[in-house]
C-alpha cells in the first residue's frame, strides 16, 4: 500500500499547496517521487519524531494541511503525547501515517510492531484512524482525510484489491452476503486476506457474511446490526490486541444496541506467548490469525447449527 499511498499524496500535493509532507527518515524506495515533485514542502525530520509532529502542529495552526510519516510504532508510540496535546485538542489537520501496521515489520521484533496503536490512538478526541484493507482504498481514504481537515492516523499494511462489495455502512465495509448466513466475520485491515483464502473453500462458500471495519472509532449503522443480528454469531479478526481494538468496539456497540449472539470469537494478536519473533506469518499463527485456526473458529461456528 506504501506506493498506492504515495501516489495519492502526489496527486492532492500538486493541487493543494497547503499539503505538507514530513518523514521521520523514512520512505526510500517509495517517496523519492514526492520529495521531487513537492520541493521545499517535503521535510526530512529526521530520527525525531516528537520533534516531526510538533513541527506539523505549528504548520497546521499556520493553514497548512500535514501528513507525518514513519512506520507504525515510530510515528505513534513516539510520538504519542505531541499528537494528543498539540494536535488533537486543538483539532488540527494533521495525519499520522504509519507503514507496516500490526506485524508487518515481522523479524525485526516488538519494538517495530503496532499491536496496541489503534486503541491508542483512536481513543483520542477528535481522532479518526483509517485501517484500508485493500490497495484500492488507499487513495480514497488520504482523499477524505484532506476533505476532513482533522486530526487522523493512516495504518498502512499490504493488501491486494477489493476482491467485492455489497455495500458500505460508515466506518465498515459488507463485502460477502449470502443467504442465511451462519456467522458474520468483522476483520480489521489487511488480515482479511486470510479469511478470503478461507472462504474459497468449499466447505465455508455461502455460508457467511463478510465485513471489514476501516474506520476507528467504530460506527455502525443500524442496517448492518441488522444483518449480524439475523447470524447471530460473530468472528472478529484482527492484527491488533483486542482491548481498545476492533473486538471491544464492536462488543460494546452490540451491547449498547440490544444485539445479543449465540457466539462471540475475537481472534486478535496475542504478543509474544513464547518470547520468540519472526516473520509476520510466524506471529499470525502465534496468534491464530492464520488460514488454519480461522477455518477451525468457522468449523467451529457451523457445528453450532
Amino acid at each position: 500500500m506504501r506506493r498506492e499511498f504515495s501516489d495519492a499524496i502526489e496527486k492532492i500535493a500538486l493541487e493543494d499547496e497547503k499539503v505538507v509532507f514530513i518523514t521521520g527518515d523514512l520512505g526510500y524506495n517509495a517517496l523519492e517521487n514526492l520529495q521531487k515533485k513537492m520541493g521545499k514542502r517535503f521535510i526530512n525530520a529526521g530520527v525525531a519524531e516528537q520533534n516531526m509532529v510538533g513541527l506539523a502542529a505549528g504548520m497546521a495552526y499556520k493553514g497548512f494541511k500535514v501528513f507525518c510519516y514513519s512506520i507504525a510504532p515510530f510515528v505513534v508510540y513516539r510520538c504519542w503525547e505531541q499528537f494528543r496535546n498539540d494536535v488533537c485538542l486543538h483539532n488540527l489537520p494533521v495525519f499520522l501515517v504509519g507503514n507496516g501496521g500490526g506485524y508487518g515489520y515481522g523479524i525485526m521484533g516488538s519494538s517495530h510492531h503496532a499491536i496496541e496503536d489503534l486503541a491508542g490512538l483512536s481513543s483520542l478526541q477528535n481522532v479518526k484512524c483509517w485501517i484500508p484493507a485493500f490497495s484500492d482504498e488507499v487513495e480514497p481514504f488520504v482523499n477524505q482525510i484532506i476533505s476532513e481537515g482533522r486530526p487522523a492516523y493512516l495504518r498502512l499494511g499490504a493488501g491486494k484489491s477489493t476482491p467485492s462489495l455489497e455495500k458500505d455502512f460508515d466506518s465498515i465495509k459488507l463485502l460477502i452476503k449470502p443467504n442465511n448466513a451462519k456467522a458474520s466475520i468483522v476483520a480489521l485491515g489487511p488480515i482479511v486476506g486470510n479469511v478470503i483464502k478461507v472462504l474459497q473453500n468449499e466447505a465455508f462458500k455461502d455460508k457467511f457474511n463478510l465485513f471489514t471495519a476501516y474506520q476507528l472509532p467504530l460506527k455502525v449503522e443500524s442496517e448492518a446490526f441488522a444483518i449480524i443480528q439475523e447470524a447471530k454469531n460473530v468472528l472478529v479478526v484482527e492484527e491488533h490486541v483486542s482491548i481498545g481494538g476492533l473486538a471491544q468496539q464492536l462488543s460494546i456497540q452490540l451491547l449498547e444496541n440490544g444485539i445479543s449472539l449465540n457466539k462471540f470469537i475475537s481472534l486478535r494478536a496475542e504478543g509474544y506467548p513464547d518470547g520468540f519473533y519472526g516473520d509476520q506469518g510466524f506471529h499470525q499463527a502465534q496468534s491464530g490469525l492464520d488460514e488454519k485456526n480461522i477455518a477451525e473458529k468457522l468449523r467451529l461456528l457451523l457445528d453450532i447449527f
